[in-house]
């Protein structure tokens, strides 16, 4: 992934950022990490406010400006009961879009996944959990976002399916149907009324110094069951330790109480689904690592899925 830096941004936009902050930027330090191929940068003004700026247009990527927007919409709204950053200010022109955040202190958790990091995380997570959504939240319902789900695995050619590790695309073919079913349901399994992330992944969190852990980037924030984040977050915990005790997790921490296995599995069946057919794509401009990001989680995905339904 290409970033764009601080000062190829348009010069009206760094200074209605500027605008927003109160003082001009003497300083912007680029973030390498995340899947977004616009600029992300820490930024310090001359009296010493600190924030996060990123900005993109539809010339970077056609998509990004959309999504930009859906965030900037989401945390507007979000509760100070959930760990993420405050949205300061947005800067939109009708092409450019910027998003002027607070600057959190903290880093990516470490990864592989360590036990004390991991267990704040999912802590964080029954934070969020807990957040009955209000009515002004413009988020969308999770069965809506994961509806294309079995319409992803009907997409696949099964016929030029590259091969995956550990024969796993003769299981996808051997179990087309039966992942299908599954993917569908679990639209409908993931239903609820709770405030969900929906993209929980390392680089999507911050530790601060004080071990508390803060959630960023909000686009897809949904609608839905208050274990789906944490579901979604043990694929990234298999994609860097595929060893990871992940069952063990579910058993033990309280932000899986509710979680029917049937409904895990089904959810696993879509989000398999998606990252499947998504890496079969060409690769989108900007972003030439996505599409092997995707086929890897696809294959973390399918392995702890097989193992399920054949334990």
């Amino acid at each position: 992934m290409s970033r764009l830096q601080w000062h190829e941004l348009p010069a009206h936009i760094r200074a209605e950022v500027e605008g927003v902050l109160g003082g001009p930027v003497v300083e912007a330090v680029s973030q390498p990490g995340g899947y977004s191929p616009g600029s992300a940068d820490r930024v310090v003004t001359a009296d010493g406010r600190r924030a996060f700026v990123k900005a993109a247009s539809p010339a970077v990527n056609v998509d990004t400006p959309h999504i930009h927007r859906r965030e900037a919409a989401i945390t507007a709204r979000l509760s100070a009961a959930v760990p993420a950053p405050a949205l300061l200010g947005a800067v939109d022109d009708g092409e450019w879009i910027a998003l002027v955040l607070e600057d959190v202190e903290g880093r990516h958790p470490s990864t592989p996944w360590q036990p004390l990091e991991l267990d704040a995380v999912l802590d964080a997570l029954q934070q969020v959990a807990d957040v009955r959504l209000p009515a002004d939240v413009p988020v969308i319902d999770v069965a809506e976002a994961l509806a294309g789900d079995a319409d992803a695995w009907r997409s696949i050619d099964l016929d030029t399916l590259p091969l995956l590790p550990g024969g796993l695309d003769r299981w996808v073919r051997e179990n087309i149907d039966g992942l299908v079913d599954a993917a569908a349901r679990g639209a409908l399994d993931a239903r609820g009324d709770r405030l969900v992330h929906y993209d929980t992944r390392a680089d999507n969190l911050l530790v601060r110094p004080d071990g508390a852990v803060v959630l960023v980037d909000w686009p897809w924030g949904a609608r839905g069951a208050g274990w789906f984040d944490a579901l979604s977050l043990l694929i990234n915990v298999r994609y860097y330790d595929p060893a990871a005790d992940v069952e063990r997790l579910i058993a033990q921490h309280p932000v899986y109480d509710g979680m029917p296995a049937e409904a895990a599995s089904n959810v696993l069946a879509g989000f398999a689904g998606m990252f499947l057919s998504s890496s079969l794509q060409p690769d989108p401009p900007r972003m030439p690592t996505l599409r092997r990001f995707q086929r890897d989680q696809a294959v973390v995905t399918l392995e702890w899925l097989r193992r399920r339904w054949h334990a």
